[in-house]
């Protein structure tokens, strides 16, 4: 084989890699969400947008993402990113949500974040943390679609859901909900303390049997404490009655 057959062939291959790396960039460097720990069904969670700049010459400047109106959070609060500003959009819902004996009539439909002195500069990313609840019982995931804007005015929308195990061009967010747990917040482990007369006796035995220990470990202590005291006093008295023996002896061997 020649030298300029190998040439053309390692420019070849160089090509075709390059052209991979091309297509799968845009698709491993999309807007994510991540619960911080677990995301139970029925609890309340913490989740991080997770936002690249995907772009060599220009910085992300807003972030807008969309909640799920299918399965509506009676609780968004977005935490302060320093360096944005930070909006909230509710709606009304269609049918009222009952949350700890009230009834939500309203949710959040939309949190918006824009650059306010601080921007996503290519090769960075930034978080931006909410916590939500309560995270609906009857669905396994959440898709949050999100539009990211840049600098130079270009809008890319991540709002496309996943369809099987093939991933979209521009996937929105999703977040995967685990099996409910019995304590999270509000859930069945804080209301049977509550309810149950045998968890209330249970404790009131406990807290007798925690006394009757402080009791006992006062009273070996306190007789610790005698005995001490007893044998210092003894000890004083044999080492008293030590000394005036000497002298006594002393003296029947002058005399």
């Amino acid at each position: 084989m020649s030298a300029t057959n190998v040439s053309r062939i390692a420019i070849a291959a160089g090509v075709a890699a390059s052209t991979v790396l091309l297509l799968a960039g845009p698709a491993a460097a999309h807007v994510s969400v991540q619960p911080q720990g677990e995301a139970a069904k029925g609890g309340y969670a913490t989740l991080n947008f997770k936002v690249p700049n995907e772009r060599d010459q220009a910085s992300t400047v807003k972030l807008e993402v969309n909640f799920p109106a299918d399965h509506p959070l009676s609780s968004v609060t977005p935490e302060a990113v320093p360096g944005w500003k930070i909006a909230i959009t509710k709606g009304k819902l269609d049918k009222p949500l009952e949350v700890h004996g009230r009834k939500i009539t309203e949710a959040v439909t939309k949190v918006t974040w824009t650059a306010d002195g601080s921007k996503i500069a290519p090769g960075y990313f930034q978080q931006f943390p909410v916590s939500v609840g309560q995270l609906p019982e009857d669905a396994d995931q959440l898709v949050f679609k999100a539009i990211q804007t840049y600098d130079n005015k270009e809008v890319v929308r991540w709002i496309e859901e996943p369809k099987g195990d093939e991933e979209p061009d521009s996937p929105a967010p999703v977040l995967k909900l685990t099996a409910a747990t019995e304590d999270h917040h509000g859930g069945a482990a804080d209301k049977a303390g509550d309810d149950d007369p045998k968890a209330d006796h249970q404790a009131d035995d406990q807290a007798a049997s925690a006394e009757g220990d402080k009791k006992e470990t006062h009273a070996a202590s306190s007789s610790s404490d005698t005995t001490a005291r007893t044998l210092g006093i003894i000890g004083i008295l044999v080492g008293v009655a030590g000394v005036a023996f000497g002298v006594l002896a002393g003296r029947r061997r002058t005399a």
